[in-house]
C-alpha cells in the first residue's frame, strides 16, 4: 500500500516536472516568435545615446488661447559625468529603483515578484516598481507612452540588448542623466539645481534619498505639491533600505533621517496660475499615469478664466502684504466659480506660489480650515425648510446651552466634567428680540446657535453633505458649535455650497477641466454637467434675499460697510473663527461666487482686528467689483412672500399674558407651524432659554 502511494507520488512529480519543462520550452518558443515578429520594429539600442523626442502635454485656459503650462515644455537637462554625481545619489537611486542592478542582465524576475508583494502589503502603487533601471532607461529613451503588451515585450528585448552593449556604470550614467524628475526637469544635475540649488556632486544623503523617491511618480510626490508628507515617508523608507543593504552606516542613516530638508524656492518654469495647474496636473497623473501626462502630448482645456485669474493674483498679493502688516495674517487665498456650471474660474491657493519660505506652494483652497460664521447659511436653510420664516423672532440674549450648567454662564464645566457653552457675539453685545433675517444678515452668534438647535445637528450635517461639503474628522462629535464653524471644511467646497444657493438651489459639481484631447486630437475626456436640486427653490431664494439685504446686516456692519456694492445686487457673508485664526468673506451673484480666506498656514492667531470684515472683505470687494464692473446687474429671483399667523413666526413675540417667552414656549421644533407645545418644559433647552429672555439682556 505504501509502495503504491509512493509510486503515485513519484508519477505525479514526474508529470509536474515534464509539464514545467514544456511550459518553459513553450515560453522560450513564444519569446523567440515574438522577437522575430517584433525585431524589425525595435530601435537600435545604440541610439539610446540620443533620447527620443516626447510630446509635451499642454494645459490651456478655458478659451484655449493661453498656455498655462507645458508639462515638460522646453526640457531642462545638463549632462554631467559619473564622477560629478554624488555617490549618495547613485546608491539611493539603485536602492529605490533596482537594488539588484549590478547582478541582473537587464531583467530581474525576483524583483518583479517582490515588488508585487511589497506594493500589495503597502497598499501603495508607487511603493516599489518591478522594472529594472535598464528597462526604465529604454522605455524613457526609445519607446513611446502607449500601454500595450507589445511595448512591454520590446522593452524587455531592448533591455537585454542594452546590457550586452554597455557596462553597468555606463547604463546607470545614461539613466541618471535622462530620467524625468517632474515638470520640465530631466537628469540629476537639473533636479539637484531646481530642488536644492546645488550641483549633483554636492548632494547630501537626505537630499539624494528625496530625489530617488521622486523618480517613481514625480508629479504625485512633488515637494511643492500636496503630497510632500508621503514623499518624506518614501525618503525614509529608502534610507532604511540603504542601511539594511549596508550602503550607508547607522550614523549616516540617523543623521539623514532626522536632518531638516532645505528645499530651494520653486522656479516659475513657465507656469501660470500654479496652484490651479498643480491641481489639474495631479488629477491627470492619477487618471492617466505619469508617463502619458509627461510625454503623451495631451491637450487639456481647463475652466480657468485667465483675465479673472490675473486680477485675483494681483489683488490677493496686494492685500496679503497689507494684512500681514496690520493683522499678522501671513497668507490669503481666493477662489471664484460659476454657479450655473460649477466651473472654477480663478484660484489662488496662497499669496505667492514661488515663495517657499512662506509656504506659498501650499494650496489653502483645498486644505481644511474652520469656516466660522460662513457656515451659518447652511444651517439657516434647514430651519427655513422646517417651517421657520425670515420674520421668526429669536432673542439675542446671554444664554447657556449646556442644560447641566448654571443659566447665568458663570460655570466652565458641569457635574460630568463637560464644558459649559455660552457663546458671545463678535462685538460682545446683546440686541434682544431680533428676526431670523437680522440674525443671519448681521451674523449674530447666539440666535444662530438657537437656529441650529431648532434645525437639528444631524439635519444640518446632511444638508452640508448634499451641498458637497466634506468635513475633516468624525462628525459624530459635533455639537451646537457647528453653526459657528466648529467643523473643518475645504474652502473650495464651502464656496461651491454658496454657489448652489446662488443657482436657485441647483447643485453643480466643481470642475476644472472642460476636455482632454490626445496627441492626435481625439477627445478622451469631456465634462458633461449633471445639475441636481439640493435645496428647495423657495429656501435658496430666501437665503439669497437675506444675504443681499443691506439693511439686514446693518445691526452689526452698518449701512456703508465694505460688503455693500451699490452697482449690483450681491449676497455676502463673513466668518471669523475663535482666536482670529481664520477670516472669511464669501459673496455671490447668480453667475459668480467668490470666496476669500485670510489667516496663517500654521493656524497662528491674527490680531483681534483681523476678522472677515476687515481682513477678508477688502480682497473680496475689490475682486468682485473689478469682475462685475462691465457686467449688467443680475438680480436674484424673489422668494414668495411668507406670512404665518403664529406668534414668533410672524414677528410678534409678546404673548397674551404680556410676558416675554422663549420661542420654545410657542414652537415645537419638530413642527414649528403646528400646535403650541402642551408641555414646553420637557424640552431640555427650555428653562435656560426662558432664563435668558427674562435675565439675559
Amino acid at each position: 500500500m505504501k509502495t503504491k502511494k509512493g509510486g503515485d507520488t513519484n508519477s505525479l512529480t514526474k508529470l509536474l516536472i515534464v509539464f514545467l519543462i514544456w511550459l518553459v520550452v513553450l515560453g522560450i518558443i513564444g519569446f523567440l516568435v515574438a522577437f522575430a515578429y517584433l525585431a524589425p520594429q525595435i530601435p537600435d539600442p545604440q541610439s539610446i545615446i540620443t533620447r527620443r523626442v516626447s510630446e509635451s502635454t499642454k494645459i490651456f485656459d478655458r478659451d484655449g488661447k493661453i498656455t498655462l503650462f507645458n508639462v515638460h515644455g522646453d526640457e531642462k537637462r545638463t549632462i554631467v559625468q559619473m564622477e560629478e554625481i554624488s555617490d549618495y545619489v547613485k546608491r539611493a537611486v539603485i536602492t529605490a529603483e533596482d537594488d539588484n542592478f549590478y547582478s541582473h542582465r537587464g531583467l530581474d524576475l525576483k524583483g518583479v515578484i517582490r515588488a508585487v508583494f511589497v506594493n500589495i502589503k503597502a497598499r501603495d502603487p508607487f511603493s516599489q516598481g518591478g522594472s529594472t533601471i535598464t528597462q526604465q532607461l529604454v522605455r524613457n529613451s526609445l519607446l513611446g507612452v502607449q500601454k500595450a503588451y507589445s511595448r512591454k515585450l520590446k522593452e524587455v528585448i531592448l533591455a537585454l540588448q542594452v546590457e550586452q552593449k554597455f557596462d553597468k556604470d555606463r547604463i546607470l550614467w545614461m539613466y541618471l542623466n535622462q530620467i524625468p524628475f517632474g515638470s520640465n526637469i530631466f537628469g540629476i544635475e537639473e533636479a539637484a539645481k531646481d530642488y536644492f540649488g546645488k550641483p549633483a556632486r554636492e548632494l547630501i544623503l537626505n537630499e539624494s534619498a528625496v530625489l530617488a523617491a521622486l523618480i517613481k511618480a514625480p508629479s504625485y510626490y512633488s515637494p511643492y505639491g500636496s503630497h510632500k508628507d508621503e514623499l518624506l515617508k518614501r525618503k525614509d523608507l529608502i534610507l532604511e533600505r540603504m542601511f539594511k543593504l549596508e550602503l550607508i552606516s547607522e550614523g549616516e542613516f540617523n543623521q539623514a533621517k532626522n536632518e531638516e530638508l532645505k528645499l530651494a524656492s520653486p522656479t516659475n518654469g513657465g507656469i501660470l496660475a500654479p496652484h490651479f495647474v498643480m491641481m489639474v496636473r495631479e488629477y491627470l497623473v492619477e487618471k492617466y499615469g505619469e508617463d502619458l501626462v509627461q510625454n503623451g502630448g495631451l491637450k487639456v482645456y481647463t475652466t480657468l478664466d485667465w483675465e479673472m485669474q490675473q486680477k485675483a493674483e494681483e489683488i490677493v498679493q496686494k492685500y496679503a502684504d497689507r494684512n500681514e502688516e496690520l493683522f499678522k495674517a501671513g497668507n490669503a487665498a481666493l477662489v471664484a466659480l460659476g454657479p450655473k456650471s460649477g466651473d472654477i474660474l480663478a484660484l489662488v491657493g496662497s499669496r505667492n506660489y514661488f515663495d517657499i519660505e512662506k509656504e506659498g506652494n501650499f494650496n489653502v483652497i483645498t486644505a481644511f480650515r474652520q469656516p466660522g460664521s460662513a457656515f451659518k447659511p447652511i444651517v439657516y436653510s434647514v430651519a427655513l425648510d422646517n417651517g421657520l420664516t425670515d420674520k421668526t423672532i429669536l432673542f439675542d440674549a446671554k444664554t447657556e446651552f449646556n442644560p447641566y450648567c448654571s443659566p447665568d454662564g458663570t460655570q466652565e464645566k458641569d457635574q460630568f466634567d463637560l464644558e459649559c457653552y455660552h457663546p458671545q457675539n463678535s462685538d460682545e453685545k446683546f440686541r434682544g428680540a431680533v428676526t431670523l433675517r437680522q440674525a443671519l444678515g448681521s451674523s449674530l452668534n447666539i440666535p444662530s446657535v438657537k437656529i441650529l438647535y431648532l434645525a437639528g445637528i444631524k439635519e444640518s450635517l446632511k444638508r452640508a453633505g448634499d451641498l458637497g461639503i466634506k468635513f475633516l474628522g468624525d462628525t459624530k462629535d459635533f455639537g451646537l458649535s457647528l453653526v459657528l464653524g466648529g467643523g473643518d471644511v475645504r474652502p473650495l467646497d464651502l464656496v461651491a455650497a454658496y454657489g448652489v444657493l446662488a443657482n436657485d438651489g441647483i447643485y453643480n459639481e466643481s470642475v476644472f477641466i472642460l476636455k482632454v484631447e490626445d496627441s492626435e486630437g481625439k477627445i478622451i475626456e469631456e465634462f458633461s454637467p449633471d445639475p441636481q436640486r439640493r435645496v428647495a427653490e423657495q429656501t435658496a431664494r430666501m437665503i439669497n434675499d437675506i444675504l443681499s439685504d443691506n439693511s439686514a446686516r446693518a445691526l452689526l456692519f452698518g449701512l456703508n460697510s465694505t460688503l455693500y456694492i451699490s452697482s449690483h445686487q450681491v449676497a455676502v457673508k463673513t466668518g471669523t473663527t475663535q482666536k482670529f485664526r481664520d477670516a472669511w468673506t464669501i459673496g455671490y451673484t447668480p453667475s459668480l461666487a467668490v470666496g476669500v480666506w485670510v489667516g496663517n498656514n500654521d493656524n497662528a492667531e491674527m490680531t483681534r482686528e483681523g476678522g472677515g470684515i476687515s481682513a477678508g472683505a477688502p480682497i473680496w470687494r475689490e475682486f468682485i467689483t473689478e469682475v462685475l464692473k462691465n457686467q449688467p446687474d443680475e438680480e436674484f429671483p424673489k422668494p414668495e412672500p411668507v406670512f404665518i399667523d403664529k406668534i414668533m413666526l410672524n414677528g410678534n413675540y409678546t404673548g397674551e399674558d404680556g410676558q416675554l417667552h422663549t420661542i420654545l414656549h410657542y414652537i415645537d421644533k419638530n413642527d414649528p407651524r403646528g400646535s403650541v407645545p402642551s408641555n414646553p418644559e420637557s424640552d431640555p433647552q427650555y428653562n435656560h432659554w426662558e432664563w435668558s429672555v427674562k435675565n439675559g439682556f
